[in-house]
């Protein structure tokens, strides 16, 4: 029994102990725990020997040999902690990155030519004036129509135009909107005039082929105040148009039309070519649709709580993959939502050439 006098279980507990320390990952601790402590370890066959010791002396053993077992316990405890701190710190300094080093020019970011023209589009209203409004996707048939003037029989209301939500306990169904106009009631609800916003943001219609998708991008403006007339929406959006397309001279023409939103309205042109089956934008003999304006209809004043006797106002909107289309020579619609790597170097732009009016917007694709 000199295996359990008090000399050998002090050496036996201090060799584990060692073992568990020098320890270098969980695997081989977990080695030493199972030879130190399992059915057939060392001091699991220590304590099979209590057996055969009267009892004074089984008595002074086990507790000497539960001290030792405490010992070993703790240390491969403490160990067990401190392994996976040391494993995740290795890691963590093996795999560091260092910022300051430029970007790998096979690795180059690119950013989507949505991305951009949406900059490009705030630079320049920005520039005039106009702050940036947001709103949610999700609308209640209030504010995505009744509130716009929109009338019960528009198309626009029907089914196979607009995705409509399950209907709530009050058999009201929201929609997912199909325009940003609802950001201009919210706006007009929680503000007194003079207001001057733009507002980017996704809408969705159910249409889907080269030139239009189920889930696009919209920007519109709206300008409230007291003595605001046509010449101002007029101004405005000849400005927009040269500055977005960097033709100084570009031929800008404004021609009747109807939205329920608006009164009067009119769709814009902007002047183009179309010489040996491609397009180019400026003075020629051809026109091409850009948006859609219109002096603010007093209705949907009304509707706000504003005044239509003592305020008027302009509003219009444009398609942000029309725009992009037609300024960087993009063919079909689909495409900017492919995810093609190939795609994207080719029609991206590096990430750090923020869009401004004074460094100029006109640029092809990084």
């Amino acid at each position: 029994m000199q295996g359990l006098d008090a000399q050998s279980l002090k050496s036996v507990s201090d060799e584990i102990v060692q073992a568990v320390d020098a320890a270098e990952n969980l695997e081989a601790l977990d080695a030493i725990r199972v030879n130190a402590l399992g059915k057939k370890g060392r001091i699991s066959l220590l304590m099979r020997e209590l057996g055969g010791m009267d009892a004074d002396a089984r008595k002074a053993a086990g507790q000497a040999l539960n001290i030792v077992k405490d010992q070993v316990a703790a240390a491969l405890e403490a160990k067990q902690f401190v392994l996976p701190q040391a494993a995740l710190n290795e890691k963590l300094a093996t795999e560091a990155i260092d910022v300051s080093l430029p970007s790998r020019p096979s690795r180059e970011a690119r950013l989507h030519p949505l991305s951009r023209t949406i900059e490009e589009v705030l630079a320049i209203f920005a520039e005039m004036g106009f702050q940036v409004a947001e709103g949610p996707d999700i609308e209640s048939d209030y504010y995505n129509f009744t509130a716009l003037n929109i009338p019960p029989e528009h198309p626009a209301r029907q089914e196979h135009d607009t995705f409509y939500l399950p209907a709530n306990a009050d058999g009201q169904r929201k929609v997912l909107r199909t325009h940003t106009s609802p950001v201009q009631i919210r706006t007009m609800e929680a503000k007194e005039p003079p207001i001057r916003i733009i507002v980017p943001g996704r809408t969705y219609r159910s249409d889907h082929d080269a030139t239009h998708s189920p889930m696009f991008h919209q920007c519109e403006g709206l300008v409230i105040g007291d003595g605001i007339h046509m010449g101002h929406l007029k101004g405005c959006l000849i400005d927009f148009c040269r500055a977005f397309f960097g033709v100084d001279d570009l031929p800008v023409r404004f021609r009747p039309s109807y939205f329920p939103f608006t009164e009067p309205s009119a769709e814009v042109d902007i002047g183009c070519t179309r010489d040996g089956g491609g397009l180019k934008i400026g003075a020629g003999d051809d026109w091409l649709e850009i948006l859609g304006s219109g002096m603010v209809n007093p209705r949907v004043l009304a509707n706000c709580g504003y005044d239509p006797e003592k305020y008027q106002g302009f509003a219009f909107g444009m398609g942000i993959e029309r725009i992009a289309m037609l300024k960087y020579g993009i063919p079909d619609l689909r495409t900017f939502y492919d995810s093609d790597l190939r795609w994207m170097r080719h029609y991206g732009f590096l990430p750090f050439d923020a869009p401004s009016i004074h460094a100029g917007l006109v640029g092809g694709a990084g």
